[in-house]
């Protein structure tokens, strides 16, 4: 098969396609032909050889996939040419992941679906949604008519949970550091649209003067003080990803979370995205009722590099997909 495999780190000029063998199916295990599949920034990370301990080389990256399924192992309970998903669990980490026409995963990462969205769109959604997903459900149980604050908004997942809070029937608060990206923030269903500068507390708290319900935190772990001082009591704030590289906070003392706010935190796999959510969503973006942002779409495995230099660039909000032709 033809795929992209690193023997250690590269450029960008260095994401060569080469011939492999197809990975043999075993017990348990499914072999997907990869139809598409999002580039994010931990790809880059990986290529780059900064990942952290759980990567090794030689891989083949990519840490989701969409396709179809080729082959199972025994045990497994799904037909050739349903169409799947897969994402995390060391896809594109300790395992080689979806820069190929096939990828092996075991069948727990494996999530089933049906629609007639195109591959270039179904492609961007396994990682996204599973984060955003799971941050809005398992990290914050947000509620129908609850109150939301999405900092971090024109992230990937943060646009993908403005999205998905909307449609849930929260009041999304969405921030950017750009004025001129708040009108994607509306238009993926954000209600307030707020540029994150000294004046977003004051802003937030004209919109909730006795707090908002609920906070996911994209920017950093060090902008979690301000924003648990917005929360309302035994409202949530989740700390779901740290766009500016502040993973932790220094010195930090836990009476800075205000009485009665709770604090929590998601990372999770693609058991946190069930086949039935998941088809709830596409049914609502096939029907416009739910709006993912798709950045960019390119065919074929050369293209790869191009992909990595738009995500790289920052340029424009939303996923970057590459589809895998048949041949």
């Amino acid at each position: 098969m033809r795929a992209i495999r690193l023997t250690g780190p590269v450029g960008i000029d260095g994401l060569i396609v080469s011939d492999v063998p197809i990975p043999d199916v075993r017990p348990g295990w499914v072999r997907i032909r990869v139809m598409a599949f999002g580039v994010n920034e931990s790809e880059v990370t990986s290529r780059q050889g900064e990942s952290s301990p759980d990567f090794s080389f030689p891989r083949i990256l990519g840490i989701e996939a969409v396709g179809v399924v080729d082959a199972v192992g025994d045990g497994v309970d799904l037909a050739p040419g349903q169409k799947v998903a897969t994402m995390m669990s060391g896809l594109g980490r300790t395992i080689d992941g979806s820069y190929a026409e096939y990828t092996l995963v075991d069948a727990a990462n494996v999530i089933p679906f049906d629609t007639d969205l195109g591959w270039d769109v179904v492609g961007g959604l396994p990682e996204m949604m599973q984060n955003a997903h799971g941050s809005i459900t398992t990290g914050l149980g947000l509620k129908s008519g609850q109150s939301v604050l999405i900092h971090g908004g024109t992230s990937t997942v943060g646009l993908t949970a403005i999205a998905i809070a909307h449609h849930l029937g929260a009041t999304v608060i969405a921030t950017t550091r750009n004025p001129a990206r708040a009108e994607l923030l509306t238009r993926v269903g954000a209600d307030h649209a707020l540029v994150d500068d000294d004046t977003l507390p004051d802003a937030i708290r004209t919109i909730a003067p006795d707090g908002i319900d609920a906070a996911l935190e994209f920017v950093g772990a060090t902008a979690l003080p301000d924003v648990l001082s917005l929360i309302r009591p035994s409202g949530t704030v989740c700390f779901a990803g740290a766009l500016s590289g502040a993973w932790t906070i220094p010195d930090f003392d836990p009476f800075t979370i205000p009485t009665g706010v709770r604090l929590t935190s998601y990372a999770g796999e693609a058991s946190d995205l069930p086949s039935d959510a998941l088809d709830q969503y596409l049914r609502a973006i096939e029907s416009g009722t739910l709006n993912v942002v798709i950045a960019g779409a390119y065919h074929g495995l050369e293209k790869v590099p191009d992909a990595h230099r738009d995500v790289e660039s920052r340029h424009q909000p939303g996923k970057y997909v590459v589809v895998v032709p048949t041949t």
